[in-house]
């Protein structure tokens, strides 16, 4: 039986990228989007199967209605990610767009995986697309929403993988590094690289490391 892989926010980028790892390594490869078209021509472009569903992280309903079309999963990729808000300082932010980050960057990984863990079981693998901006060891003042609800992001790996780790499930943190997207702009390493680096932490061992924060194979300062 293939295994089965979700990528959510999947339709460009880097959640385009591994939705095409995966479905190269054989999963059968749930795409998301929030909107459905998106998906479908974003499934269209890889080979192997690959599934396009709208699912709209920042809805319980949207979210809770896909799980309730499955009987397994053994690959959750947190990927969906909004408002790198380089215009914005803390002591000025707009807090509406920094509860928006929050939404979807924070709340959406949790809300997918409350959803799906009751479908998974040992040996399967849930990895939260992070960034470096979230990482405390070098914040600055820049991207506040972002970098807030990535830091936030890579707290509830840890509490995560530590809730879950007698089932045998691993959950990581990746920052794919600074890569040439819509959001990372021009500039960045190829988005093949940054997916390489989430797609590590689906290959992971059973008895690879969880409650990780990681680039590129390597573990990075929280």
């Amino acid at each position: 039986m293939h295994s089965v892989a979700i990528v959510t926010g999947a339709n460009r980028g880097i959640g385009l990228e591994v939705a095409r790892g995966l479905a190269a390594r054989g999963h059968r490869t749930l795409l998301t989007a929030r909107d459905l078209d998106a998906a479908r021509a974003a499934a269209d472009g890889i080979e192997g199967d690959v599934v396009p569903i709208r699912m709209d992280v920042s809805d319980a309903d949207s979210v809770a209605a896909v799980a309730e079309r499955l009987d397994r999963l053994d690959v959750l990729v947190n990927n969906a990610g909004i408002l790198y808000d380089t215009w914005q300082r803390p002591s000025t932010a707009d807090l509406d767009q920094v509860r928006e980050a929050l939404d979807v960057n924070l709340l959406g990984a949790w809300r997918t995986s409350e959803a799906f863990l009751p479908l998974m079981a040992a040996g399967a693998r849930i990895v939260n697309v992070s960034s470096g901006a979230g990482a405390l060891s070098g914040m600055g003042a820049g991207t506040p929403a972002y970098g807030v609800s990535k830091a936030a992001l890579n707290a509830f790996t840890i509490k995560l993988a530590t809730d879950v780790r007698d089932r045998g499930i691993l959950v990581n943190a990746v920052c794919p590094g600074w890569v040439a997207t819509d959001m990372g702009g021009a500039g960045g390493r190829p988005v093949q690289e940054g997916a390489a680096s989430v797609l590590w932490a689906v290959d992971l061992p059973a008895d690879g490391p969880t409650g990780g924060f990681f680039r590129d194979g390597r573990p990075i300062d929280w």
